[in-house]
């Protein structure tokens, strides 16, 4: 993203965002800066500077500054495949009583990589990551419906994964 794109993103937009979602305020830069290492999270600082149009060392503090408040990480995203896991499900979980206890104790687990509460159908949505359908089983069987409040739960497993992007953090 060049100088003049970052200069053309509308105040309307970044004011909307930032009420939204009731964070850090992210300006024009910040969010170029994002959408930079999301297309490379080892591209040099000199690089993105000048793709934003900032030096190397306010493009360092910024994203420090970001790490810091939690708006991004920087992470290497592996194919779960290629690094053993060969099943992957997104299991719905009802709840009776509190959720946030369930959800916490599901995000303690090492296998549950995604955990959000919602509206609707569920009171969860926990994405799994498992070896194979053994383990998986032993996931969801013994230790997911242990938990003390889990009702039900229902299983969505992968048969194939056709996209895994995190591109969406500046749209």
């Amino acid at each position: 993203m060049h100088s003049d794109v970052v200069a053309s993103r509308s105040a309307e937009h970044r004011d909307s965002r930032e009420s939204r979602n009731g964070g850090p305020q992210l300006d024009a830069v910040s969010l170029a800066i994002i959408e930079q290492l999301q297309e490379d999270g080892r591209r040099p600082y000199a690089a993105i500077g000048k793709a934003v149009g900032l030096s190397e060392a306010a493009v360092r503090q910024r994203v420090q500054k970001l790490l810091d408040q939690g708006v991004m990480q920087i992470v290497a995203v592996t194919d779960p495949l290629t690094v053993g896991f060969r099943r992957q499900a997104m299991v719905g979980v009802h709840v009776e009583g509190d959720v946030e206890s369930v959800a916490d104790a599901l995000t303690a687990m090492a296998e549950c990589e995604y955990v959000v509460m919602t509206a609707g159908s569920f009171d969860l949505m926990v994405e799994i990551v498992c070896e194979d359908d053994d383990h998986l089983l032993d996931v969801i069987n013994r230790r997911i419906r242990a938990v003390p409040g889990v009702r039900s739960t229902e299983s969505f497993v992968y048969l194939k994964l056709k996209k895994q992007t995190y591109m969406w953090g500046t749209r």
